[in-house]
């Protein structure tokens, strides 16, 4: 069993969030995704950011019924910053044993991800899954070279694979996902000039943004 962790503040889920998690689900075979938004991120600015709650509530709802997709609230139980390497833990002491796990990030954060807390230890923890958008095809390479240079020079490329396998650590993947042209950012600005949202967010997103007044 192959299950995927996709955190994030979701602020809001849009469907873009929807399309490319159904993507890397279908790439690489995965039983499960679990939607994970962060309480407190320790990377990002508060401004603008909807209640948690209000967040894990657009996501659970937007997925009610998809196979295969479960929003967990387990950013939201735990007291102080989001940190993905506590996240990472409690499922892999929580989930059955054999459970493979990987997590997915898009390119922007995975070249970010040594400034995480106890990022060498993710390393050890958990595959990665990193997300390439079209026209970033050249981070494919810019991956293994911040892999050899700043994680370990141990890591090796598949040939003819977008996999990276080190001795110890767990593999690095690259998958190329579709074009998403919808942003959150752009969500929050549409909502503050007061312009429609159904083609950019799942009808519960709008429904909680109007009801709760967020982005105002």
């Amino acid at each position: 069993m192959i299950e995927g962790l996709f955190g994030g503040t979701f602020n809001p889920l849009h469907r873009g969030h929807l399309d490319v998690i159904a993507h890397v689900r279908e790439s690489f075979c995965l039983t499960r995704v679990h939607l994970i938004p962060s309480a407190i991120p320790p990377h990002k600015s508060s401004t603008d950011l909807a209640p948690a709650t209000d967040r894990l509530d657009m996501v659970k709802r937007s997925i009610a019924g998809i196979e295969g997709l479960v929003a967990s609230d387990v950013e939201l139980n735990r007291k102080g910053p989001s940190y993905t390497v506590d996240t990472i833990n409690h499922f892999r002491k929580n989930r059955p044993p054999g459970t493979d796990l990987r997590l997915i990030v898009g390119s922007d954060a995975f070249f970010e991800i040594d400034t995480w807390k106890r990022s060498r230890e993710i390393f050890r923890l958990i595959s990665i899954i990193v997300m390439i958008r079209p026209g970033q095809e050249k981070r494919s390479q810019s991956v293994a070279c911040f892999l050899r240079d700043v994680i370990s020079e141990d890591y090796k490329q598949t040939k003819g694979q977008e996999r990276f396998t080190h001795p110890v650590l767990k593999p690095v993947y690259v998958c190329k996902v579709p074009e998403i042209h919808i942003s959150s950012t752009l969500i929050r600005q549409r909502v503050k000039e007061h312009l429609p949202l159904a083609s950019l967010v799942p009808s519960p997103v709008e429904d909680i943004i109007k009801k709760k007044g967020l982005y105002l």
